[in-house]
């Protein structure tokens, strides 16, 4: 069983995009997480969700980010949302997958993970949101994995190496990211298993 492969924890891939990389004062744009399930022993992708998030008042938004992601905030079609919201709704999701496996905790999966949890941290305090589904401070880190197993550490690359779809045009944002993340999180976590 799945909580069996990850001593109790339920894997979540999570990936943000956001307007700098200092989780203290750059804004979270998006969210989106990519839940794993298993089928006969192998992991396989689950349920997919994302927001768009309406930054933090007071936070920064550095304009290369926005080049950077080919982001407008303004975009009619944004429909972005506060902060608080989104992620108490993707924590109900993620416990939701988390009791339906009778898993105890989520443990975040992430490419630079850590760069994610960090900033899922910070949202959390400036929210008051005193319970996440993550640990604490455990992460699973692809770009770990992927150096182990093709000798690469940027995303693009291991995808070549393990044979998963990766365009350039669809990256850097949140929800592709997610997907590719656990395509390749799966992928070496399934063949590692036949080993």
């Amino acid at each position: 069983m799945l909580k069996e492969r990850f001593r109790n924890f339920l894997p979540v891939v999570v990936d943000l995009e956001t307007g700098g990389f200092d989780s203290k004062n750059n804004a979270i744009l998006e969210i989106a997480i990519q839940l794993i399930d298993e089928n006969e022993s192998k992991l396989i992708l689950g349920e997919s969700h994302r927001f768009h998030i309406k930054p933090f008042e007071g936070l920064i938004i550095d304009d290369d980010a926005l080049k950077f992601l080919k982001l407008d905030l303004n975009h009619p079609l944004r429909q972005a949302v506060d902060e608080e919201f989104a992620l108490k709704e993707i924590f109900k999701i993620i416990n939701k997958q988390r009791t339906k496996l009778e898993c105890s905790r989520a443990i975040l999966v992430g490419h630079n993970a850590f760069f994610d949890h960090s900033f899922l941290l910070e949202a959390c305090n400036r929210n008051n949101i005193k319970k996440s589904p993550f640990h604490p401070f455990s992460l699973i880190d692809t770009v770990s994995l992927g150096v182990l197993a093709t000798k690469q550490t940027v995303l693009a690359r291991i995808c070549k190496e393990l044979n998963v779809s990766y365009d350039n045009e669809e990256a850097h944002s949140a929800a592709y990211d997610a997907l590719v993340t656990a395509q390749v999180f799966c992928k070496i976590i399934n063949d590692f298993d036949l080993k």
